[in-house]
Parts: structure tokens; sequence; C-alpha cells
């Protein structure tokens, strides 16, 4: 018998019979980019299928409160229904977007903050239009294939498979990748493919001034908005040069109208550095000591001298902060990782008491967590923006705009 047509042994089988297919209007799309649906008011979870189509899907899991199924075929499709580019969409994970039109996805990606800062958050707030990339393929300057230990002569060089946790999809190009990376790849994964390797790893192909890098521990530079920056290779960079000069100058503008100026978070310096022009002082904190070092020689390169860059968790840099900086007279940007920042973070930034705060976030999710925090303690949503880093995926980075109450 099939094993494709044999239900595991811990298939659930109800509402619905193992493959049984069903057809079902899609409402929504969840903040994974899924399709949502209901039959009988039981949720249907099917990955790309669109809001407002009409779909027939193939059940695989009934779970506690909902199933989910395979798209089988759009019986309605969407207005907003598009060609995807890349010949893997559907079976590579990376991107869930690219059958949806791009000012679609804006909107959807708008609704997501939306609906996260609402159901996360407990806030009724009108989003801001999400701000487009200028290019929305071709636009990322990092890519990082994973590949495996070789197993009876077939060894993936690709992406985790859609809809599996670990099995890699081969993938010899990457439309979202930059034409330089794309040029590099084959070489790339023709080298680790001869090199035999005895167990999995990660390739890293990062485009720079330089030209593509693939070696983790080289430093590297990216020019944004005409201030220089080197960084550790493998270390955190934003992946979109073509829309970060506008994501930094927003932010800074958003924290204009005070004296100084604290990064937390900062990296190898970006905002800071390009916020330095508009504050009499500035200072960043970063936990990374590469990082750290880079942005110290960043601010030498660039000739800027109002910048001080410390080694330490930004959940303990008021402690020093308030030392220097009243904080009637600061503002605060903050870009933390996509786990949002931790309740001791949060409890000495509104004891910190800056004058406004700018909240720059790639997990709206938990954007909207810290929002409701900062909220209920003396603090005014004033505006958020999200910006489209991501084209063709689900991921969105956001701005939040606060300033302090009374």
């Amino acid at each position: 018998m099939d094993k494709q047509q044999t239900a595991p042994k811990n298939f659930v089988p109800t509402p619905f019979a193992y493959r049984q297919i069903v057809e079902l209007e899609i409402d929504d799309l969840n903040n994974l980019g899924v399709g949502v649906g209901r039959i009988d008011g039981w949720v249907v979870m099917v990955p790309f299928a669109l809001g407002g189509e009409r779909v027939k899907a193939r059940v695989y899991r009934n779970r506690k409160n909902f199933s989910e199924a395979d798209l089988v075929e759009v019986v309605r499709p969407s207005p907003d229904r598009v060609k995807p580019l890349c010949p893997l969409f559907g079976t590579c994970g990376g991107c869930q977007y690219q059958h949806l039109a791009y000012s679609a996805q804006l909107e959807w990606k708008r609704k997501q903050v939306r609906d996260l800062v609402k159901r996360i958050g407990g806030i009724e707030f009108e989003v801001s239009p999400t701000h487009p990339s200028p290019v929305q393929y071709g636009y990322r300057s990092k890519l990082t294939p994973h590949y495996e230990r070789p197993r009876g002569g077939d060894m993936p060089v690709g992406f985790v498979m859609q809809g599996r946790r670990s099995s890699l999809v081969d993938v010899p190009q990457c439309p979202i990748a930059s034409k330089a990376i794309n040029e590099a790849l084959p070489a790339a994964r023709e080298r680790i493919k001869k090199s035999n390797p005895r167990r999995g790893g990660t390739l890293l192909l990062r485009d720079c001034a330089e030209g593509v890098c693939q070696d983790n521990t080289a430093i590297r530079t990216e020019r944004v908005g005409g201030i220089s920056y080197q960084f550790c290779a493998g270390e955190f960079f934003q992946n979109n040069p073509h829309i970060l000069p506008e994501l930094v100058q927003y932010a800074i503008e958003q924290a204009k109208g005070a004296r100084n100026l604290v990064d937390a978070y900062c990296g190898v310096g970006v905002f800071a550095l390009a916020a330095a022009k508009d504050f009499e002082n500035v200072a960043g904190v970063e936990i990374s000591s590469k990082a750290i070092v880079c942005a110290n020689a960043n601010a030498k390169i660039n000739n800027i001298k109002n910048c001080e860059f410390l080694i330490g968790k930004a959940e303990t840099i008021f402690d020093g902060v308030a030392k220097k900086f009243d904080g009637a007279e600061t503002s605060v940007i903050i870009d933390p990782p996509r786990a949002g920042c931790d309740t001791a973070f949060l409890e000495q930034l509104t004891a910190f008491a800056p004058e406004r705060i700018v909240y720059v976030s790639c997990g709206p999710d938990t954007q909207a967590r810290d929002l409701a925090y900062l909220t209920t303690h003396g603090y005014k949503l004033e505006r958020l923006q999200p910006f489209d880093l991501f084209p063709q995926t689900r991921h969105i980075e956001s701005v939040a705009t606060l300033s302090k109450i009374g």
C-alpha cells in the first residue's frame, strides 16, 4: 500500500478523514502567511491559498482546534493572485507570498501589524500604509543555504522544504537574492558537494562593497546613506540595502527633538552614526564585542566624534546612561532581536523616562506585547509604520514612535 495513502499512527480521524478533499472559502491569511478558512465553523489552514479564494484542499492533520490541509485546486482565484517567479515556490519554505501581487503583500502586512497590536497589545490603532521596498526581487544581500551529509550520492544544498522541519530542497538559484550572490552560488554549491562533508552545515554568501564574501569571520563594508559601516560578515546586518537607508532616516526623523540619543541593541552603529549629526551626544550599547569593535571603528572611519559605544547588555544600559544623559532631553532608539525586550529592560527604559522612544522591530508580535507595557507605563503611541524589508515573504519590519505623557 502506498504510504502516502495510509494515515499516520497518531492521526486523529475527526473531523476529517486522512487525505479527505474539502472545499472551502479562504477568509484571511494568518501571520505565517497561511490561508485560513472555515467549514461549519471549524478552522482549516491551507498554505498558499489567498484571502477571498475558494479552494479544494487535502487534509493531512487534525489538531485540537483546527485542521491542516494541502492546496489541491483554486476553484475561484483572487484577483491578487499572480504567477510566482521561482519554480520552487511552494516547495521551498523560504517565500510565502510570491503568488500575491506586491500591492496586496503590502496591505496584508499592514493588516498583520494592526491585528497583532490589537490582539496582543490590546491597542486599537490606525497603522500607516506599509513602506514598499524599491526592489522586490534580487534584493537580499545575504544568503545562507544549508546542506546535509551526503546520503547515497544525494546532497541537497538549499533551504528547508515547505511544511517540514529539517528536510531540504535543492536550490540552484534564488530569485530574491542579489545578482552577485546568484552568480557566486553555483561554484559555492559545487565546492561543498566536492568536499564530501561528514556532517551538515550552512554556507554564507554575503554581497557587500568588496564583492561576495563566504568567510564568516571576514570584515566587510556596506554603505548606507553616506555612512560606511564595517561589520563581520557572519554577524547581523540588515539584508535589504535598497530600503535600509529609508528605514534608518525614518527612525532618526522620529527620534529628533531631543539633545541626546541612546541606541540600544546598536549593532555596528547603523542608527547611532547616521543620527550623530542631529544630536549633541549619542551612546550605543551592544552585547556583541565584535559588533562594538566595528562600531568604534566605524565612528573613526566616518570621523564622527560625538558617539560612544559600550559593550554590555541592553538590559542594564540605563544604569550608566542615566549618569550622562537626562531622560527628559534624550530620545531612545531600540532595535531588539525577534524575541523583543524583556521586562527588566522595559522597567529600566521607563524609569529613565526618555522624551521619545522609537521601537524598530522585526517581530511585530513581540513589539505588540512590549507596546502594551509602554503604553501603560507613561507613553503614548503616536505612529506605527511598517517597512517591507522582506518582499515575497511573510516577514515585516515595524517602527513604533512613542512620546512621554506629561
